[in-house]
């Protein structure tokens, strides 16, 4: 079965290990055969991956996109270790991603990775709406 891709004007994709750029028409392209496929908007960068759960979805890109993903398991196990070790609620998203790996699907475990992404964030804006309401609570105080 053929994947159909349609690029914008400018946008890039990895099939393989070689990055495509599209030219300066939209195009669309059918694409067969077993090589790991990325679009522009799934793609991390090394600068872009600022976050704990970032970083492990970039290592599991680079697992993804490698002729051995074997070469990037002690980074990517390293990263879960201070994840799980900062935050443990995020074990069910890791335990995802490790069954994925186990199995040889790079791809879903990317695709865990990215739904980690989210359950950071979700993380952090607790807690900075927690941080909120504590700077609210001092305020009333000082009001009383």
């Amino acid at each position: 079965m053929s994947l159909k891709v349609e690029l914008k004007p400018g946008e890039r994709i990895i099939i393989g290990d070689c990055v495509i750029t599209n030219g300066g028409a939209r195009t669309r392209f059918l694409i067969d055969g077993s090589v790991p496929i990325l679009r522009e908007k799934d793609i991390l960068t090394s600068e872009r991956a600022d976050t704990p759960a970032k970083r492990i979805y970039l290592a599991a890109q680079l697992m993804y996109t490698s002729r051995d993903p074997r070469a990037h398991h002690e980074t990517y196990f390293s990263l879960v270790h201070d994840l799980v070790q900062a935050a443990p609620s995020a074990w069910p998203y890791i335990e995802t991603i490790n069954n994925h790996i186990l199995a040889g699907d790079m791809y879903k475990a990317l695709k865990a990775a990215g739904a980690l992404i989210a359950y950071e964030k979700e993380l952090l804006d607790h807690a900075a709406g927690r941080e909120d309401i504590r700077q609210g609570r001092e305020t009333d105080r000082r009001r009383a």
